[in-house]
């Protein structure tokens, strides 16, 4: 891929502030940089939009005023402005979350908001994604969050969200690879068009978020070699096991692992961690609950729980395989994205975030 020049600077800028900023003894937690085409009098300013010339412009403000700059403008591409990182566990992270606009995806969006993180609400769904990034940004600041739509079976539009997400922040450094369908069926019911977009959507759209960012993260290592970077997949206790009346699925899940631990080794010497988190069953959310289209009506209609008469037993009989007897949520989730995060020596993992229903050996 390609980086426009507004790429290059913006990233440049931000973690060169970053990069600077820690040698001075500060946590490493890169800024918030956002382009605005004029923005008067700046604080540094670039007549050479090259990235040596950008870098060091910022590295020598840094160093001689111990504090982040405002403002850089660069010729030709505008001004960027500066603002320090949020607090939290996520401070300084700007993380693309797709399917974020309902379900676990927003769960999980909700959750890396409040941690401190920056978070782009990436989905098919702009209604909803609108008003999801529009309650991140009351709760916690207008630059929060933002809406981009992305259709991770189509990697122009992934490209497209990793230009908006640097051109609003600076910068990328964790995907939740979230986004997936469902379609339930025997080998006799399922038809070859189910089976590709199940196939399409939860393993290529992996592959073509992952090569979509990773990008920019070796861009953001190359400026600042001490700060690390995460792509987690959201797998499912389905990549770690087989699923009766559901291979579709499961076996698209095995294939993330698949591809999460080939990823970790391709990118591992540039600081980008590669993780899968394999949840077990979130019940609430509209993947089981729709009165539809969700799991349980699937699963009672395919007969997928042998002797089950109505939802309640299907329901019943998934919560009995759980020895927490519970299902899983998006705090679950997100509190393994954040383990992941935090722990620099783990890369190439499926971790089981199941309430001991799949436990490994």
């Amino acid at each position: 891929m390609e980086h426009s020049d507004r790429t290059l600077a913006a990233v440049a800028i931000r973690m060169s502030c970053a990069r600077e900023l820690a040698a001075l003894g500060e946590r490493l937690a890169p800024p918030s940089v956002r382009v605005v085409e004029s923005g008067g009098d700046a604080e540094i300013n670039c007549d050479d939009r090259s990235e040596s010339i950008v870098t060091a412009a910022v590295t020598e403000f840094v160093r001689k005023h111990r504090c982040l700059p405002r403002s850089v403008r660069v010729a030709g591409l505008g001004t960027f402005l500066v603002t320090p990182p949020r607090e939290g566990r996520l401070a300084g992270c700007v993380a693309i979350v797709t399917g974020s606009a309902q379900g676990f995806g927003l769960g999980i969006a909700t959750e890396m908001a409040a941690a401190g993180g920056t978070i782009v609400v990436a989905d098919l769904n702009t209604e909803l994604g609108e008003a999801v990034a529009a309650q991140l940004r009351e709760t916690h600041g207008e630059l929060a969050a933002i809406f981009c739509l992305a259709d991770v079976t189509d990697s122009r539009s992934l490209h497209a969200c990793v230009e908006t997400t640097v051109k609003a922040f600076g910068g990328l450094d964790i995907l939740v690879a979230n986004a997936g369908v469902l379609k339930a069926g025997g080998l006799e019911e399922m038809d070859e068009d189910a089976f590709d977009l199940v196939t399409r959507v939860n393993y290529k759209g992996y592959f073509l978020c992952a090569q979509a960012v990773a990008p920019v993260m070796k861009l953001q290592n190359r400026i600042c070699a001490d700060w690390f970077m995460d792509i987690v997949q959201i797998n499912s206790k389905s990549g770690l096991e087989g699923s009766r009346r559901n291979f579709a699925y499961a076996g698209g899940k095995f294939g993330g692992i698949g591809l999460t631990q080939s990823f970790a080794l391709e990118l591992v010497p540039f600081n980008i961690k590669v993780n899968s988190v394999c949840p077990g069953n979130f019940f609430e959310g509209p993947l089981w609950s729709d009165p539809e289209r969700g799991l349980f009506v699937q699963y009672l209609k395919a007969g997928k729980v042998p002797g089950a008469k109505t939802l309640e037993d299907v329901r019943d009989h998934y919560l009995s395989l759980v020895p927490m007897h519970r299902g899983c949520s998006p705090r679950d989730v997100t509190i393994a994205i954040l383990y992941l995060h935090e722990q620099q020596y783990e890369t190439g993992q499926a971790l089981p975030v199941t309430g001991g229903q799949v436990m490994l050996n």
